[in-house]
């Protein structure tokens, strides 16, 4: 079990494993704007194409690119650094933990939101959410971006650069940690009001949604980016045929 939790937690494995996901979301896309009658894309991803665009790289061909060229980089030179071998039972643990974190965010996000609410109804700020009126693949194919391009955003870049920075200030590990998961899952939260997909301000909502961030953020600092991102997407899957879509 050690060998298992070090290796997956490797750049290598994560982005391994979250490769099919991007491919995933990137197919779903295509296809809804091939059926629709307007681009549907996670917020996240949009956020990080228009940041992109600015730099003069626009299209989705050439984002994508560039989201695999980087992660070819980053396992290409992981891999000269160490031996990591890999081990197809080792990626169906880590769909494994995916789908039972998934599960148990759920119950305990919604939970900690209750109590600290005292009993307020959280279900019904998020039930009015715009999301929870997409058909089923819409909400399926926006899940998927989810966990690719808000995992990205909001913990990769975010709280890994927070991260840095904290640790680069003279801050212990685990204070830095902390203090980034913190400030991120706030960020994080208060994206979700942004958009026509954006929920309706409510103190609820955005408290739940602080919570799954921070969640989210603790699970990536200690296993890493593919199976927080795969976590994520089941997550808002789950959440959105628990809330009746």
């Amino acid at each position: 079990m050690s060998e298992y939790f070090r290796l997956t937690r490797t750049q290598t494995y994560s982005l391994v494993f979250a490769l099919p996901l991007l491919l995933l979301y990137e197919a779903g896309a295509a296809y809804l704007s091939q059926t629709e009658e307007h681009s549907l894309r996670n917020g996240a991803d949009v956020l990080l194409r228009t940041l992109l665009a600015a730099g003069g790289i626009q299209g989705t061909g050439a984002f994508a690119g560039v989201l695999l060229a980087a992660a070819a980089i980053v396992i290409f030179l992981e891999r000269r650094r160490q031996k990591i071998p890999f081990r197809a039972s080792y990626f169906v643990g880590m769909a494994m933990e995916s789908v039972v974190y998934a599960l148990l965010f759920g119950g305990i996000v919604g939970t900690l939101t209750q109590w600290v609410l005292h009993g307020a109804s959280f279900a019904l700020a998020v039930q009015e959410s715009p999301m929870s009126t997409l058909p089923l693949r819409d909400a399926v194919v926006l899940s998927l971006g989810a966990g690719v391009y808000e995992e990205l955003a909001f913990r990769v870049i975010l709280v890994g650069g927070m991260f840095a920075v904290f640790r680069g200030s003279g801050l212990r590990r685990k204070r830095a940690g902390v203090f980034a998961a913190i400030l991120a899952a706030l960020m994080f939260s208060a994206f979700h009001y942004i958009g026509p997909y954006g929920d309706a301000w409510a103190l609820q909502s955005f408290l739940f949604r602080a919570l799954a961030g921070l969640a989210f953020s603790v699970l990536f600092l200690v296993r890493g980016f593919g199976v927080t991102a795969w976590t994520h997407a089941l997550y808002d899957i789950f959440l959105f045929l628990v809330r009746g879509g």
